[in-house]
Order: structure tokens, then sequence, then C-alpha cells
């Protein structure tokens, strides 16, 4: 009997693989709070960097977990621009579908809805609102949306718009049926005259306009202006019937928002808006083809890819001219050029931009062009940027980035203004940037510096808090500057930094063997205990940074007492029960719970400090243990699930640390252009590399069992160093691991063959 039609159809789609976009789930790592995070994301319905991102609500007005897994009711679905609940939103407005007696305030408006009845995916999103009989759906571009909402026959269908506490403004103009307006609700980081500009565009006539005021109550006016203020046009619908409506935004103008809503959406109706949504974010993921038999494996992978290709997002736009200008968020004037913001670099220097430089060098020079942009505008580089400067995390981590990138042949910036605003960050502390209180932003510039640059390293005593990880990453960071000062010329330079890119070794105390901290008399800090948290250290305890030395692995191994004693004190992080200290937070810490809850002694992947540690056993001769300890944490801590992160997913780091070890390598040690070699997770990646080179990584006899690399071949010819070059991996072939169940101990063990350090092997 001949198959029927229906019968054809369904074999071949079993045939046709699942578009890889279509494997993420934007709701990994959803399911988290205040006090314990697996991940702290939101599902983010988004393009590539764009400079607006839309969620579904379930929190409450001014908090930082606007969307979590565990709740049962949805008020709206938001323009956000929230990078981090600790950083929080800001420019936020929502839009809302309810039928029947109309109730704007948020917990009246809210529907019952259900995960079984929600679609997510990073091109759109799609939920039932149960009390109102409504399926509301989203698809983004880079600065506008579109939206349907799909209404029963009601005499009373409404669509609400609420522009958040903070400062609000709209105006309803029935005639041309839109919503105009501006929001101003910010958490910090702005200058006086900061504003987001809206216009909301409908497609069908209003029966009823109403505005409502900062109490809530709604009446026939057709323009309100407070500070929290919404509008409300109502409709008949049929069964069925579709009101379409067009969003877009700016931050320069109102003019400008309908520009944007023009050139990004035009003519093009809801499917078509959601349809190029999703094609752009396939052909980013086109250029990572993953085959591989495990199924979760590939949704984790691409869950991961979707986070890491967020932040930092743009602030720029596209003015009549043509021409790219930004609003500032650091002096409140409309610039020409790009500008990019909300990101921690204190997390995303680690891995996320090392991947920029690596598969994106023209987007990541046109982001360095706008740290360039920055550092005109209000006198030193972002350190934490939401959308200004803001006063989170420690460290001068833009020298790493920048550094990085630059030494990793990313060109088309201003290379050598950064340099200059390196070289600030790394000589003075006065003239920082202030707050709206007068208070010094102190995590811009390097807080400390003038103690640092006189003695070594930030004394303990003198009022710093977190002195030890200071040091520890200016340490860091001067061996960055050290790099790029040498690849410039600056010869001088490059000497002082690399000197005082040797200054971990002052906080390391031989009798404890971990580094700690140092008055300013060079006495240690009394008492010490190594598993207290925060104190001289930075989310994290002396176990978790002592190995914050990237820039000299080799120097930290021979100060522990050579390859054997290091491995040792390598293998002690995951088998040392949890205990800690909370003392100095008075509270246990989401990173502490975290550590704590998953067997893993005191491992601590979900706070960025240690995560590049388990690499670091190619550096002692070990390197089947990195191995080991990859393979089990992408085996234990990630899952596309909502609780799929060990921790914050903190601006696409945590997800950049699994894209990175799926592939098989890490990048340890910034602005060398080396990748530690770990375990690759899949028997086959295909890259698509800068330029259209084809990079194959295959892992022969590859399996949960099989995670030890028995040999290595590039390009057919033997490779056992355990590490990759930028120039290898850019350049294209193929890669071939052969796996197995046992260690291979002598592959990549030779001390000669070791990644990058400062001190001689």
């Amino acid at each position: 009997m001949s198959p029927t039609p229906i019968d054809a159809q369904a074999a071949s789609a079993q045939e046709r693989p699942t578009p890889s976009v279509d494997l993420v789930n934007p709701l990994m790592g959803t399911d988290s709070d205040y006090t314990l995070s697996y991940g702290n994301t939101y599902p983010a319905v988004a393009v590539p960097w764009g400079m607006n991102f839309w969620t579904p609500v379930t929190g409450k007005t001014g908090s930082g977990w606007g969307y979590t897994y565990d709740a049962n009711k949805i008020n709206g679905i938001k323009q956000t621009h929230q990078p981090s609940p600790w950083m929080n939103d800001y420019a936020a407005l929502s839009l809302m579908a309810t039928t029947g007696l109309l109730k704007v305030k948020e917990d009246e408006r809210a529907s019952w809805f259900s995960h079984k009845a929600e679609e997510s995916h990073p091109y759109s999103y799609k939920v039932y609102l149960a009390d109102y009989d409504v399926s509301a759906e989203v698809a983004p571009t880079e600065r506008a949306a579109q939206f349907r909402f799909t209404f029963p026959q009601a005499d009373d269908a409404h669509i609400i718009l609420d522009g958040y506490a903070g400062g609000s403004k709209v105006s309803i103009d029935p005639t041309r049926r839109r919503i105009t307006g501006y929001v101003r609700n910010n958490h910090g980081g702005v200058p006086n005259n900061f504003h987001n500009y809206f216009v909301a565009e409908f497609d069908h006539d209003f029966a009823v306009s109403r505005t409502w005021d900062d109490t809530g109550q709604a009446a026939a006016l057709l323009t309100r202006e407070g500070d929290h203020v919404g509008a409300v046009v109502s409709f008949k619908t049929r069964k069925g019937e579709a009101v379409n409506v067009k969003v877009a935004s700016s931050f320069i103008s109102h003019d400008q928002a309908e520009r944007n809503l023009r050139a990004e959406i035009g003519d093009d109706d809801f499917d078509r808006t959601k349809a190029k949504a999703k094609a752009i974010w396939q052909r980013e993921f086109d250029r990572i083809q993953v085959k591989d038999p495990n199924f979760d494996n590939r949704r984790v992978f691409y869950s991961a890819l979707y986070r890491m290709l967020q932040f930092p997002r743009m602030f720029h736009e596209v003015d009549a001219q043509h021409h790219t200008v930004h609003y500032s968020p650091y002096d409140g004037k409309v610039h020409a050029g790009v500008l990019y913001t909300d990101n921690g670099f204190w997390d995303t220097w680690r891995a996320v931009f090392p991947f920029f430089a690596l598969m994106y060098p023209e987007r990541d020079g046109e982001i360095m062009q706008g740290l360039v942009n920055t550092y005109l505008e209000s006198g030193w580089l972002p350190e934490w940027a939401s959308p200004g400067h803001r006063d989170v995390m420690i460290g001068s981590n833009s020298a790493n980035l920048i550094a990085d990138a630059y030494l990793n042949g990313v060109r088309s910036f201003d290379v050598e203004t950064l340099y200059q605003a390196l070289v600030k960050n790394a000589t003075t502390s006065q003239g920082r940037p202030v707050d709206k209180g007068g208070k010094v932003i102190s995590a811009v510039g390097r807080e400390g510096v003038e103690h640092y640059n006189r003695l070594g390293y930030v004394p303990y005593d003198v009022g710093i808090n977190e002195s030890a990880a200071r040091t520890l990453e200016y340490a860091t960071a001067d061996f960055s500057l050290s790099r790029l000062a040498a690849a410039l010329g600056k010869t001088e330079d490059a000497k002082l930094f690399a000197a005082r890119a040797q200054n971990y070794r002052k906080l390391y105390d031989a009798r404890s063997g971990w580094m700690r901290g140092r008055n300013q008399d060079g006495s240690w800090s009394t008492p010490f205990n190594p598993y207290r948290w925060g104190d001289a250290f930075t989310e994290g305890n002396a176990l978790h940074y002592s190995w914050s030395v990237m820039q000299d692995v080799r120097g930290l191994a021979d100060l522990m007492g050579g390859d054997e004693a290091f491995v040792r004190r390598l293998d002690s992080i995951f088998v040392t029960p949890p205990i800690f200290d909370d003392s100095y937070y008075g509270e246990t810490i989401h990173e502490i719970r975290e550590m704590q809850i998953v067997d893993m002694g005191q491992y601590a992947h979900g706070n960025q400090p240690i995560q590049h540690m388990p690499y670091l056993y190619d550096w002692a001769g070990a390197p089947w243990k990195t191995q080991y300890h990859v393979r089990e944490i992408m085996r234990k801590l990630y899952s596309a699930t909502p609780d799929g992160y060990p921790g914050d997913e903190d601006n696409g780091q945590t997800s950049a640390w699994y894209v990175f070890s799926a592939l098989g390598f890490y990048p340890v040690t910034p602005a060398v252009g080396q990748y530690a070699i770990g375990s690759p997770l899949f028997r086959e990646v295909r890259l698509t590399m800068p330029g259209g080179k084809t990079l194959t990584i295959q892992a022969q006899n590859n399996s949960p069992e099989n995670i030890y690399i028995q040999s290595a071949r590039f390009n057919g010819k033997v490779h056992d160093q355990p590490w990759l070059s930028r120039e290898m991996l850019q350049g294209g072939g193929i890669l071939s691991y052969t796996m197995g169940p046992r260690p291979n101990p002598a592959w990549g063990s030779a001390k000669a063959a070791a990644p990058y350090s400062t001190s001689p092997g």
C-alpha cells in the first residue's frame, strides 16, 4: 500500500533535523531567586546584541526578578534592558491584554498562565492568558518589536501600556491609532535628561481611549504625565480576532523612535518580523554546527550560545542621514558613532570577549570603538556599565579585553586612545566620576591604585575592601597592559607593567599555601581563615582566588612547590568539604549556597573567579585531570532546564565557559592567543571562522565514558601540546582527537608543551 500524503509528510518531518535555533531553551536558568541562583536569567526575546529585549513579567515593578519559573501569573510583556537582577532594569515599559472590567494595576490585571501554554524562543514568545482567553505574542528587531494579541469575542477588549514608576508620559492619538510617550525609570547610571521615547502603532481603531495616573485611576484623558502613568485602548473583538501592535523606541527622541519603527518593521506583518528574527539567530548558529547523538547536550550548547550573543547591547541608532549616532548615558548628549553597554567586565573578560575576538573580530572591534567613545564622553573606561558607569564589582578588567582583542588581531578601533585610558586607570584614582549623590564610583579605574603602585599590593588595613582580590586582578590587568604596550612599541611601559604583573607574589603566604590580605607594614592580616568569603576577596575565599594568576601559572606552581604539589593543591579543591565562613556578609549569599549544595568540594563554578581553575592541570603535566573535571562540570552543573546553570549566568560568561569547554578548549591567559585544551564534548563540530575558513573538530570514539584524549592531530600532524593557538583555529582545517575511557598520562604532559606563562618552564 502506498503511503498517504500525511504519512509522507510525517516521514519527511522526522528526517529534517531540528534547526539549532529551535534547540534553544530561553527558560534555562529562570528558576532562580535572591537566595539561590540557577542562572538568574529571563526569557529574552531579542536579536543578537539588540538595543531592546522583550520578556514576560511575573514579578513586581522594581524587582530584579521580573520573570521566575515558579510563578503562575503574568502581568505584561515588557521592553527590558536588564543585564542582571543585581543591576535591575531601566527604560522599561510593558503591554498587557485583558478583557472585561478594566484593571490597570499589575497585581490586579495579572492572569494565570501555564508553561504548557507558553512558547519561548529567542525570536518570539507566546503565552495564553487564561483569565482573559487571550493569546499574547511578541517578535523582536534591534530597536522595535511586533505584538499580536488574539482575543475572544468581547465588547471590552483592552491593551494596557504601563510606563512604570520613575517618570513616564503617555499620549493617545486615536486618529493615527497610536500611543506615544516616554519612560525614565532606572536604577542609576543615567544623566538627568535620560528618556526612553516610544511609539506604539495599532492596526485597529480604538473604541475607547483612556489614560491612568499615579494612583491607577483611569479617565478619558488622552495625555498623562507623572511618576507612574499608563494608557489603555479598548476594542470590540470577534472570537479569534488579532490586534497587532508595532512598537519602537529611542534614547534620542520621539522622531528617532518613529524612524526606528519605519526602518526595522515598516510594512512587515507579525509573521514576517518573526521570520526575520529567526533567520538572524539561525545565521549565527549555523557558524557552529554540532553533530552528535546527545540531544540534551546540543540543547545546552545552543542555549548557552544564545546567552553569549546578547550582551553587551548596542546603544546606538541610525539617524535620518543614515549616520550611526548614540545618546550618551555619560554626558547626556548625542554623539556620532557606536556605543555598547550593559556589561560587567569582571565576568565577561574571561571567556565572552575572547570568544568575540576569535569568532566575531569585526563586532569586537566595534565594541572596542564604543569603549573609545565611553572614554571620550566620561573620561574613564567602564568596568560595569548599565547604561552608564555603575558602582559594582572590582578590578581593572577592561585592560584584559582590550589587550586581548588587539593582540588577537582585532582592529578597526582607536587603540591609542584606549591605551591612554588604560594607563590612566593604572596611574591615578583621582577625578573619577561620581553618582547623583556625589559619591565616587569606585568601580571605575582602580580603587587603591596609589597604594598598589607604591607597595605592589592594595593593603588590607587602609579601608579598601576586597584588597587581595583587587591586587590579583590588577596584576593580571598589568600583564595585559604590558602585552599591549609591547605590541604598540612602548618598550619602557611594557617593562614597567610586566614587572607589576608579578605583584601576585606579594600576597602568597608560603606557610598557609594560599593568597591572603597584607597590611601596609608588610605583615599579614589576621586572623586568617581560608574559608572566609569576602573580606580580602570578592565573592569567594582564599581557595578560590589563589588561582587568579592567569598570566603566570608556571610561576604560581613554583610558589606552591612545583608541579606535583601544585596538582595536589588543585585536587584538594574538589575534595575539601564545602565548609564556609559567611561572617563578612552577615548572611549566606547565594554564591556560597551554590558551592555548598553541588557536592564538588570547594569548587564554586557558580561564580567567575575559579572557573578557569580546572584547566590549570595543563600547565603541570596532568592534562588528563583537566579532561576529567571539565567533562564532569559540564555533565553535572549544566542542563537546558529552568535550573540549568550552577549560579548566575552573568552576561554570557557562565555560558561561554560551557561553549568553549564543549568545543574542547578555553582561554585562560589573556592577550596571548592560546587556548588550554580540555575534553571535546561532541563527536564533530564545524565552525565557520572569520574570513570563511572552516575548522572541523572531530572526536573519535567520543561518549560519556570516553572522555580522555588518547592522541590528537591537527591537519594530519601529531599535536601533543595541551593548547591551541588562535592562528591555528582561525586558519581552519581538521582538529582530530581519539578519545578513550582511561587517561593517557603521556599526552600533552611534557613540561615544554605547557601553555604560556611569564615564568620560564
